[in-house]
């Protein structure tokens, strides 16, 4: 049986990411400085972090977090995503009282919409079908604009042609 590692499969991807190592990644971050964590995603804490050069991967639309790149060294895997001002939408609705923010009813609709946008994209639109299996307030960013961008496929499925999209397995924040 045939093995292929991590980083040949992602480079097999051809996703136009830059690859970083684990030391730019730290320098990015002031060596993951505390003034640097801008909060806690579901793999871990979430670095906020400034690339002297960066890509962009080839699924692009304006209601996706962009992927830069990744590190694949000293067997971990980190992610470099662009930076949301404006945190999650979950933080702007339920977030303590001096985080929150005053979205009126038009914000909200274009955030709505916007998600809705995303999801489209995803299921129809991208070279490949993928299903985010976690929608929630939480995997919602907010740019400084409050433009939403949909974050966080760490339970995204692809949509194999063979196979259904529908599943009777448990995904996703309960």
């Amino acid at each position: 049986m045939l093995r292929i590692s991590r980083e040949e499969v992602l480079k097999g991807l051809d996703l136009q990411t830059g690859v970083f190592t684990f030391q730019q990644i730290k320098a990015a971050t002031d060596n993951f400085a505390a003034a640097n964590k801008i909060g806690e995603g579901g793999f871990g804490p979430v670095y906020k972090g400034v690339l002297l050069d960066g890509m962009i991967s080839s699924l692009r639309h304006p209601n996706l977090v962009r992927l830069h790149g990744c590190c694949t060294e000293r067997k971990q895997l980190l992610l470099v995503y662009e930076f949301m001002e404006n945190n999650s939408l979950a933080r702007a609705l339920f977030g303590s009282e001096n985080s929150r923010l005053d979205l009126d009813w038009a914000t909200r609709q274009k955030i709505c919409i916007g998600i809705a946008r995303g999801l489209v994209y995803l299921h129809e639109e991208s070279i490949l079908k993928i299903f985010h299996r976690d929608i929630k307030a939480n995997n919602v960013l907010l740019d400084k604009d409050l433009n939403p961008k949909i974050s966080d496929f760490g339970l995204a499925k692809l949509d194999e042609e063979e196979n259904s999209h529908i599943s009777t397995r448990v995904a996703g924040t309960m």
